[in-house]
């Protein structure tokens, strides 16, 4: 009975890598979410509510020492909010952390991980609108 428990066991442990991998793997890219047409993709309408990873460019904030950032396709170098000569990507999503973040440099890629939110929400502290976010998120490098 032993033996038995202690080859489950092992097994079991052998295979973690192949699914921490697999964990890495699923990281999506910003147009995933997304449809032809602009609105929301059925992979989004899948995961609303659940917990995803998303790999894209941190935009410079909109203000310091916030809870709130934009994650972009492409890396940005200006503020879009602040020079009007900026084009703002269409596919955008709004990241919202649990604590004050640490800001990435605008050319450096990272994976958010959080809650996927879809539908209309204005953020209160800086009336940005977002159709599409993740919430309790957390950063890492890509």
């Amino acid at each position: 009975m032993h033996r038995r428990r202690f080859l489950t066991l092992t097994t079991g442990l052998l295979g973690a890598p192949s699914v921490l991998r697999a964990a890495e793997d699923d990281t999506l890219k910003l147009r995933a979410l997304y449809a032809k047409d602009g609105g929301f993709s059925d992979l989004a309408r899948d995961l609303e509510g659940k917990g995803l990873t998303v790999e894209g460019y941190m935009a410079p904030p909109l203000k310091a020492d916030s809870t709130f950032f934009v994650l972009t396709k492409i890396p940005m170098s200006v503020c879009p909010f602040c020079e009007t000569e900026a084009e703002w990507p269409d596919d955008i999503l709004a990241v919202y952390t649990r604590r004050v973040y640490k800001v990435a440099p605008f050319n450096r890629r990272i994976n958010v991980s959080g809650t996927l939110s879809l539908g209309s929400y204005r953020d209160p502290d800086t009336g940005f609108l977002s159709l599409v976010r993740i919430e309790q998120a957390r950063y890492s490098y890509a």
